[in-house]
């Protein structure tokens, strides 16, 4: 068996290979409420095979989504509707996960294919963004965040405690807190983002003050027999950000909390960043970094569609967990694909029976192409 197909424990939680779906925001729910989309979006993964499916970011509070029509789950009615994803994931034999986050200064803007800057000062549905320091992000996003407040910071850890709350509630195994690419608690990790001079900046026991309390909060809500991890940006990939160092210190402060691993992504701090965005796994070397000397889970995200690369980098002790997005988005099946260039028996075994019933019954079946083109010894095409 190759390694990317092997099982994983976490906790009282096993993973039936090393394969899970990233969390993608689809800024398709008004009012904060998954849908249908959000079924069939998620729903066809988990059929697919993956060990693990992560429902896109849920806002812990309004004001903590990006767009308007993000994901929530600061109220029950949006908690109820996740519960409908949480089963049918579990019911396909997939893990259910949700991943918890405030979007901080990189919130209220468009959906990506509308710009994605900020929304207008005027517009309806607008509200005041917040952040470690009255600092924009810059580009299309210029808009100053309000400083929090003790009070403010206060208020946040506590919807982060509700919020996992309301997923231990819905149903879900897996909880992942939100800590990359430019959002609130990466914010205030960022010496590019935050500006305090009181205990929530500065050195690093400052700038880390906030994700701990919010670590504790959450793992005073999220049972102790399921699996934590939170997707940290462990660089900036520009100077002055945090670095790779510091990053594997926060995780060896955060295991003893609770914290089981740690899906390795990049900060987003800064739109000056030089992120190696055609690099082949440009944030694996990270990954092993905080594997070894954090002596945590790590997982690995980006560039990652190869499953021969895949498998080498779970072989080879860089990664526990692989992450995936648009490669899950290509191709819904991609763990058969995988599967089957990695020559692994009886490939169909881990869809439904519904699926593999009949796709077992032409097995001397071959990969036409890299996209699961598979075409039967008779030429009838069965899926493509």
């Amino acid at each position: 068996m190759s390694s990317l197909f092997s099982e994983l424990k976490v906790r009282d939680v096993t993973l039936r290979n090393r394969i899970a779906v990233s969390p993608m925001t689809q800024f398709s729910s008004p009012d904060g409420l998954v849908n249908d989309w959000h079924l069939a979006h998620l729903g066809s993964k988990a059929v697919g095979g993956a060990a693990m499916v992560v429902v896109e970011q849920a806002a812990v509070a309004p004001e903590g989504r990006m767009s308007t029509q993000c994901a929530g789950i600061w109220n029950d009615a949006q908690g109820e509707a996740l519960a409908r994803i949480a089963r049918f994931v579990s019911s396909v034999g997939s893990v259910p996960g949700i991943q918890l986050g405030h979007t901080g200064r990189r919130g209220c803007v468009e959906p990506p294919w509308k710009g994605g800057g900020h929304l207008p000062d005027d517009h309806p549905e607008q509200w005041e963004v917040i952040g470690p320091s009255a600092e924009a992000f810059g580009g299309n996003m210029p808009r100053v965040p309000k400083a929090m407040t003790h009070e403010d910071i206060r208020t946040v850890t506590r919807q982060y405690a509700d919020a996992a709350r309301r997923a231990r509630e819905a149903g879900f195994r897996w909880l992942e807190i939100h800590c990359a690419h430019g959002f609130l608690l990466s914010s205030f990790f960022s010496p590019l983002a935050n500006k305090r001079t009181d205990e929530y900046g500065g050195d690093f026991a400052g700038r880390s003050r906030l994700l701990v309390e919010v670590c504790e909060a959450v793992r005073s809500e999220w049972p102790e027999r399921l699996p934590l991890s939170m997707r940290f940006g462990v660089t900036e990939f520009a100077p002055g950000g945090q670095t790779v160092d510091e990053s594997v210190e926060l995780a060896r402060l955060l295991a003893p909390r609770g914290l089981d691993l740690v899906d390795v992504s990049f900060g987003g701090n800064t739109g000056r960043a030089q992120t190696p965005w055609d690099e082949e796994g440009f944030m694996v070397p990270a990954a092993r970094r905080i594997r070894e000397e954090a002596g945590v889970l790590a997982a690995a995200n980006w560039n990652l569609a190869d499953p021969v690369y895949a498998d080498a980098i779970v072989k080879d002790g860089h990664v526990d967990l692989v992450m995936l997005g648009r490669p899950m988005l290509a191709n819904p099946h991609w763990p058969v694909y995988a599967a089957m260039v990695l020559g692994e028996e009886r490939p169909y075994d881990m869809l439904p029976v519904q699926f593999s019933t009949w796709l077992n019954k032409y097995q001397r079946s071959r990969v036409n192409n890299g996209f699961g083109r598979i075409v039967t010894d008779n030429t009838q095409k069965v899926a493509e």
